[in-house]
């Protein structure tokens, strides 16, 4: 387990893999931890060095009581500087696609290649997000859990592990309730719309079938603000594929 500090933030990150090898830096949705990638970690090292970390307040990294996209991804590029790597490839889901994006906008030139799955130029609106956030503050993050982790997986794959929604359901109730509702009000005020510029990064995107929080065409619209964007859907797979369908997933990258 290693920390980094940048500024009040406190973040917990691994390191894997071979030095020689590029790096490939991967970022988790929203309630969860860097342990969706657990499945992943050795066909993804036969090419990348790997770098995941947590979200604040998620995992071990340290809890903040606001927070916007730019705080967050410049954290993640000052990081990423102190391993003193100039250009890198990023996988973000969700919230982690989202951080991608800004990446996108702000630093074009220190990616190599960008894989965004289950993402959106806008994810949800903004009175939905409050609409959660009224309910969490009005019962509890924990007391909603078992309700909002239901929406990440599809019926297969909730009817294929039947541990496994209450399994994620006990790392959602141990999330920081405070820097789960920052990073809420964080994908409200998000909007890529209109912001993105053609350049020469290669970016994949990936979509489930069955996911009910960016759905296909979400993606689909995101793929229209990214010129020479390729999407591809995986059948049956829900908001997590790292998690779901996790050799697709890395076939998926690694193709």
């Amino acid at each position: 387990m290693a920390f980094f500090v940048n500024g009040p933030l406190l973040l917990q990150y691994r390191l894997l893999g071979d030095e020689a090898k590029p790096l490939l830096v991967l970022s988790h949705p929203l309630g969860m931890s860097q342990q969706v990638w657990d499945a992943c970690l050795d066909r993804l090292q036969s090419r990348y060095r790997l770098l995941s970390w947590d979200l604040p307040g998620h995992g071990a990294s340290g809890p903040v009581t606001a927070i916007d996209v730019a705080t967050l991804s410049n954290a993640l590029l000052a990081l990423i500087d102190s391993l003193d790597i100039a250009r890198f490839s990023f996988c973000g889901t969700s919230i982690g696609g989202v951080i991608g994006q800004q990446l996108l906008m702000t630093v074009p030139e220190r990616l190599k290649k960008a894989f965004l799955t289950n993402t959106g130029a806008v994810i949800g609106s903004p009175q939905g997000w409050q609409e959660r956030i009224d309910a969490i503050n009005g019962q509890s993050l924990a007391a909603l859990a078992g309700q909002l982790v239901v929406r990440w997986f599809s019926p297969r794959s909730l009817a294929k592990d039947s541990a496994l929604a209450s399994g994620w359901q006990q790392q959602l109730a141990r999330t920081d309730q405070q820097s789960y509702i920052a990073l809420c009000q964080l994908l409200a005020a998000f909007n890529s719309q209109g912001q993105m510029q053609a350049n020469k990064v290669a970016v994949k995107l990936l979509a489930g079938s069955d996911d009910a929080s960016t759905p296909p065409a979400t993606l689909q619209a995101l793929a229209n603000h990214l010129p020479g964007a390729t999407l591809t859907v995986l059948d049956g797979v829900g908001h997590v594929p790292s998690i779901e369908a996790p050799q697709a997933f890395c076939d998926w990258l690694l193709g």
